[in-house]
């Protein structure tokens, strides 16, 4: 009989599986609930993408590429970086084609975290930040945003945090789960408490295209941040690309050099016929982005005016396509009031307390998912939070 428990390694079993992922299960055998749960678009990738995939195919182009992606599509990056953020990376030196942005992440923190060393890590945030430094030795560091500062990284909190261990900064703006955004004067203040520092940064900026008030500002463009940022970004969100699985990180020339390595030897190359689609998406797609972005734009508005209706306080989120409600006024914990809400009405939300510790008494929605859904979800949950 094989002992596996004394097999398997002690720092993988260390990990908690994802707190998202029970949620997810309960709606496996519930197909008639309405997922607010899923961070995903509810959009069908544009067709003239699809196309590009699918022309990729017919041509035979089923080979691998390059270990850092296409040259065409690393140059159109490029040039959307420049063109939409004034930001410039050499393609053939700054910029690795990953598998989704997830990779890019993990590349990352690989490549510049040693046994010891800290990584800051705001919270409530996207999961895998933690267990990322975890398998690579490091040690996290998780700084606890809050409600009043509409869950901004502040320049005394990051201040507080860093000690002679810090490595890494993790900038996870715009933000999953709360849909907080950075803005320049947030930045700024940021970039003033690293400079004279050796600490880098990890931007992740999936969300970037998908902030509502000003346009999103890449702590890269911010004097002095260029040489100490590792920027990611990809597909999934603002093209409805999440199947795709395309990401992309940029950054110094000596450190990525140092993930394409890992790259290699992990990876080889990212899926072909998705980065023929990508090429296409990034060339001619800023309009599919407006188009989606102010569909998102009218959804979340309206989706704020629902949960004050409900007496659901909720900060005026401004990027990604989630709110960050509280329910304290409910009685209930996050984890008791999502329950609540899937047992009782059929609609899936996400306990804050999954992002982290600082996110109980909130709760995740995604309004991703069409107005009439919307609707009908907030008409189950006033039932729902009316029968307390």
């Amino acid at each position: 009989m094989m002992d596996y428990d004394s097999l398997l390694s002690r720092k993988v079993k260390s990990i908690a599986p994802s707190g998202i992922r029970r949620f997810f299960d309960l709606l496996e055998d519930r197909p008639d609930a309405i997922s607010l749960g899923v961070g995903e678009p509810d959009f069908v990738t544009p067709w003239h993408i699809r196309d590009a995939g699918v022309y990729s195919l017919e041509k035979g182009f089923t080979k691998y590429t390059s270990n850092a992606g296409l040259l065409e599509l690393r140059r159109q990056i490029s040039n959307y970086l420049f063109r939409r953020f004034n930001l410039y990376y050499d393609p053939k030196k700054q910029m690795i084609v990953t598998v989704g942005g997830s990779e890019a992440i993990d590349l990352g923190v690989r490549a510049l975290v040693d046994p010891g060393d800290e990584v800051i890590i705001p919270i409530p945030s996207f999961v895998c930040y933690g267990p990322i430094v975890t398998l690579a030795g490091g040690t996290p560091v998780y700084v606890e945003t809050k409600a009043e500062n509409e869950f901004r990284l502040t320049a005394e909190d990051l201040r507080a945090a860093i000690t002679p261990r810090t490595k890494l900064l993790v900038l996870p703006f715009p933000n999953n789960p709360t849909g907080a955004i950075m803005e320049q004067k947030d930045i700024e203040a940021v970039a003033e408490v690293l400079r004279g520092t050796d600490i880098m940064v990890l931007s992740d900026e999936i969300y970037a295209e998908l902030s509502y008030g000003d346009k999103h500002v890449s702590i890269a463009s911010i004097p002095d941040m260029y040489e100490r940022t590792i920027l990611v970004n990809g597909f999934s969100k603002s093209y409805a690309m999440t199947g795709w699985r395309m990401g992309y990180v940029c950054g110094p020339a000596v450190i990525i050099k140092q993930m394409l390595k890992i790259h290699q030897y992990a990876i080889m190359s990212a899926p072909t016929t998705s980065q023929y689609a990508a090429i296409e998406a990034v060339r001619d797609g800023d309009r599919d982005i407006e188009m989606m972005k102010n569909d998102y734009n009218y959804r979340r508005r309206y989706i704020l005016e629902e949960l004050e209706k409900l007496g659901l306080h909720c900060f005026e989120a401004k990027g990604a396509f989630y709110v960050f409600p509280s329910i304290q006024s409910t009685g209930l914990t996050s984890e008791e009031f999502c329950e609540r809400l899937i047992m009782e009405q059929n609609v899936a939300v996400i306990p804050g307390n999954a992002f982290g510790s600082c996110g109980e008494g909130f709760v995740r929605m995604c309004y991703a998912t069409s107005l009439k859904e919307l609707k009908e979800a907030f008409r189950r949950m006033k039932i729902c939070i009316d029968s307390l």
